[in-house]
C-alpha cells in the first residue's frame, strides 16, 4: 500500500488549508480516507500507485504542502480512521515528509520505502512532474481543469465554455505540458509499484 503524509508548509502565514485539500482529494478512492492527522497535516492510504501519483500532484499544485509517500505494508485489519493505523508504510511516509521539512527541496515531494534506489528514482520522476504542475498559470489551469486525459475532441468544447478560440486552448495545453505530464505519470506509478514488487 501507499501512505501519503501531507504537511502544510506554512500554516501561520497561510491559515488552515486542510479543509480545502481534503475537498480536492475527495474523489480519490482510498483504503483509508484522507483525513486530518494532526493540526496542519493530512494522511491517507491508497491501494494503487496511480492514486498515489495523482494525490501527490494535487497537493503539489498549490505549492503549499510537503508530500511524503511511504511504500510499505499497513497492519491488518485496517482501522476505520487513518490516525489509528500502524505499519511500515506510515513510518516510511513520516520519514519522507520529515526529510522535506528539514531540507530545501524546490519541489517538496519525497518517497521512502524498503528499496532506497527505487524510492529515489520514483522521487526524481515525481519532482519533474511536480515542477510541471507547480509552474502553470491560472489561465492554463482554467483550461486543464475542464479536460479529461485520453479523451479526443475536447478542445472545441473547452474553448466554447471559456469563450476562447480552439487555438488558444491548444497553445495553453502546449505551454502547460499537459500531454507530457500524463505520458510520464505511469512511469512514476510503475517505479512506486516496483518498490512493493521487488524483494
Amino acid at each position: 500500500m501507499f501512505t501519503l503524509t501531507i504537511n502544510q508548509r506554512d500554516s501561520r502565514r497561510d491559515g488552515d488549508l486542510v479543509p480545502q485539500l481534503l475537498k480536492d482529494l475527495r474523489h480519490i478512492p482510498a483504503r483509508l480516507d484522507f483525513d486530518r492527522s494532526v493540526e496542519d497535516e493530512v494522511q491517507g492510504i491508497v491501494e494503487s500507485s496511480h492514486q498515489a501519483v495523482e494525490t501527490a500532484l494535487i497537493a503539489l499544485r498549490s505549492s503549499q504542502w510537503y508530500v511524503g509517500i511511504g511504500v510499505g505494508p499497513i497492519n491488518e485489519p485496517l482501522p476505520n480512521l487513518v490516525k489509528d493505523a500502524s505499519g511500515h508504510g506510515l513510518v516510511y511516509a513520516r520519514r519522507a515528509v520529515d526529510r522535506l521539512r528539514n531540507g530545501k527541496e524546490r519541489i517538496p515531494v519525497a518517497v521512502d520505502g524498503p528499496l532506497a534506489a527505487l524510492a529515489s528514482e520514483a522521487e526524481a520522476v515525481l519532482r519533474l512532474l511536480g515542477h510541471i504542475v507547480q509552474h502553470r498559470s491560472a489561465a492554463e489551469w482554467r483550461v486543464l481543469d475542464l479536460l479529461t486525459p485520453g479523451v479526443r475532441g475536447q478542445q472545441k468544447t473547452v474553448a466554447q465554455e471559456l469563450g476562447i478560440t480552439t487555438q488558444a486552448v491548444s497553445k495553453a495545453l502546449a505551454r502547460a505540458q499537459w500531454a507530457e505530464e500524463h505520458a510520464a505519470r505511469p512511469a512514476a506509478a510503475r517505479l512506486l509499484q516496483l518498490i512493493l514488487e521487488v524483494r
